[in-house]
């Protein structure tokens, strides 16, 4: 996709280096001190759940300014059926390119591709504010439930968009996270190291 300042494209293979320290660079201090997104990403790549169809990059003047991921996944019906759906992320903006329709623009254009490719529903954690200006909704809504949430905790974060409309209408359960998204501190202490120094910060708004 090519407008008049940016473009959306696939991830090279050779640039992935340089989108994990962009995603480290847009999640920085975001929800904890420092952050684990981008080994969270370097380690997706390697999951068989990894949609390399649905791995894109925004770019804006030759610099890479955005990036978006898609993992396979299931949703555990309670009839015994298991639903294939999408999940999504991390998606990330650098922060000096944020609030300026970035981020909607590459979320809208890669949930079109996974739309065109057959995919169902795609189901995630975020914020109801922003992605529901892209069509997403309390997942609650879809009768679809959060794994190892108790029941009657705040689910608000749960979100779900059908990319073909009716996928979910018959099918309430538990959705499912990959595997590959739960990474240890210790790992990312680790991997971290190999990027330039931060200073972790503890900031109002984090949530771990």
């Amino acid at each position: 996709m090519n407008t008049n300042d940016y473009t959306i494209r696939l991830e090279k293979t050779e640039e992935r280096a340089a989108v994990e320290n962009l995603v480290r660079e847009a999640f920085w201090n975001v929800y904890r001190p420092g952050c684990s997104e981008h080994y969270v990403i370097h380690v997706l790549r390697d999951d068989p759940a990894f949609v390399k169809e649905l791995d894109f990059v925004m770019e804006q003047n030759g610099r890479l300014i955005g990036q978006n991921m898609f993992m396979r996944t299931v949703i555990n019906a309670d009839d015994g059926r298991v639903i294939p759906v999408l999940t999504m992320g991390p998606i990330g903006i650098l922060p000096e390119c944020k609030r300026r329709g970035y981020g909607k623009k590459l979320l809208d254009y890669s949930l079109e591709k996974a739309a065109a490719m057959g995919f169902g529903a795609v189901l995630f954690e975020g914020s109801i504010g922003f992605y529901g200006k892209s069509g997403f909704a309390y997942a609650r809504s879809f009768g679809i439930r959060y794994h190892d949430l108790p029941e009657g905790a705040d689910d608000s974060f749960f979100l779900c968009k059908e990319l073909i409309p009716g996928y979910l209408s018959s099918v309430t359960g538990v959705y499912q996270t990959p595997q590959g998204y739960y990474v240890k501190d210790a790992d990312v202490e680790a991997f971290d190291r190999a990027f330039p120094p931060k200073e972790k910060l503890r900031l109002p708004g984090q949530i771990f």
